[in-house]
């Protein structure tokens, strides 16, 4: 999780036109008298163990019940959205350029590193699809899901708000996302749909009656929602 801040890490200072710094030592700085941590961005850091998630977790639950996915994609939306407006203005003043009109998949993985950096898990996103309206996201080693394990069903709304919002920015169109595969079902990794919202409904309730990501591949790649 992060924070803007005015600060700079030390190898920002030294070269700041550097673009490889994604290594761990340059992307963050750590002030062990100050007790921050500083990434690359600008953003003060922080860290929270395992616990901490499945406070918020089952503290949401035993406060809203069944409501509590809803409200932790609220959330993940919220967080997307905000981190889309915050991406564009570090983007684009480091690489000098029109955040959309850079290639694709070299914005992506630019905005999802320092996720990946932070334990949030790696990603490989699906763009095959993308002229038809929706796309795969596929979350290697997810925090959520780790933290909970088989739990067998779905738990990494926060993700799939995350995913909406961040991407509604990116294309000013209003996007909905939804987990249709998770580690905690007993997969090897999470799998995301993201799309508009009919696709959306239409795959939770594939879902619930007891379709699998692939079925739910295949239906919409045969074209059964235009």
């Amino acid at each position: 999780m992060s924070f803007t801040l005015s600060h700079q890490t030390s190898a920002k200072l030294k070269n700041p036109k550097k673009h490889n710094h994604y290594g761990f030592r340059d992307f963050y700085q750590f002030d062990p008298e100050k007790g921050t941590i500083v990434d690359w961005n600008n953003s003060q850091n922080i860290l929270t163990s395992e616990d901490f998630i499945i406070g918020l977790v089952e503290g949401l639950e035993e406060e809203v019940g069944d409501a509590s996915a809803a409200t932790m994609y609220t959330i993940g939306c919220e967080w997307g959205q905000k981190d889309a407006f915050f991406f564009e203005k570090w983007f684009e003043k480091e690489y000098d350029r029109p955040m959309r009109q850079t290639n694709l998949m070299f914005l992506l993985e630019t905005w999802w590193w320092s996720f990946t950096a932070q334990g949030w898990g790696r990603w490989e996103v699906d763009l095959g699809d993308r002229k038809q309206g929706f796309m795969f996201i596929n979350v290697f080693d997810s925090a959520v899901a780790r933290t909970l394990g088989d739990v067998g069903k779905p738990v990494c709304f926060l993700y799939a708000g995350l995913f909406a919002g961040f991407f509604t920015e990116l294309v000013k169109k209003q996007l909905s996302c939804i987990e249709i595969q998770c580690y905690s079902m007993g997969e090897t990794y999470c799998k995301f749909l993201l799309g508009g919202q009919e696709r959306i409904d239409a795959a939770s309730f594939w879902l619930n009656e007891g379709a699998t990501a692939r079925d739910i591949e295949k239906r919409l790649r045969a074209g059964e929602l235009k």
